[in-house]
């Protein structure tokens, strides 16, 4: 079963909308960004947030001790890499807090080399700005993949997720821009890619028409 991750929460609104879609993850973005939230801010967040989601916390190239304490403090449950980390960075961490660890990987043309540390990869879009275009990627470059499970992230929206869990059945979908309407998450959108995905799960027989 393809699970879901909805990624750059930032408000109380947002809480409240996943708590009642129940999206298997959520996503803070501590790393620069449009979506980045202060450390403070997701420790309030998190009071509110039903404990059957997880937390994700993103980092690019990040203080190993500064995760650690984001971490121990229990404002995140895994940790999302989008950085230069390697395989050495991820097992100190991993040393550090024995956290689970989702490592990105951007895809452009190929399939690049893939660390073996992390316990689960995600593909995204390749970008200098390291994710968070809401571009997609050719999805073809992974149809024979066969590794670590992975989020398959850039560009997921309603009006492809679909396709993408029928040709890779990827471990989890991870959206952010998608579920936008003018930079905000939009809890209709949001209800729609949950409600998209899960139709996706249940046998053809059991399914109904829109």
């Amino acid at each position: 079963m393809t699970k879901i991750k909805i990624c750059g929460l930032s408000r109380t609104e947002d809480i409240e909308t996943v708590n009642r879609l129940q999206p298997e993850f959520i996503g803070w973005v501590f790393a620069e960004s449009r979506r980045k939230v202060e450390v403070k801010t997701a420790s309030q967040l998190r009071k509110n947030l039903d404990p059957q989601i997880e937390a994700v916390g993103v980092f690019v190239n990040e203080n190993i001790d500064t995760i650690t304490k984001i971490y121990q403090d229990r404002i995140i449950d895994i940790v999302q890499l989008h950085g230069d980390e390697d395989d050495a960075y991820i097992r100190q961490l991993q040393a550090h807090c024995a956290c689970r660890v989702i490592k990105a990987v951007g895809i452009g043309e190929t399939l690049p080399s893939l660390p073996i540390a992390p316990d689960y990869l995600l593909f995204d879009t390749r970008s200098a700005q390291r994710g968070g275009l809401g571009q997609t990627f050719d999805w073809n470059i992974l149809k024979e993949y066969t590794g670590l499970p992975f989020f398959l992230a850039g560009g997921l929206s309603m009006e492809n997720v679909t396709d993408a869990i029928h040709l890779l059945a990827p471990w989890c979908v991870d959206v952010s821009s998608g579920v936008e309407t003018q930079g905000v998450k939009d809890a209709d959108k949001m209800e729609k890619f949950v409600c998209l995905v899960r139709r996706e799960q249940q046998p053809m027989t059991d399914r109904r028409s829109d």
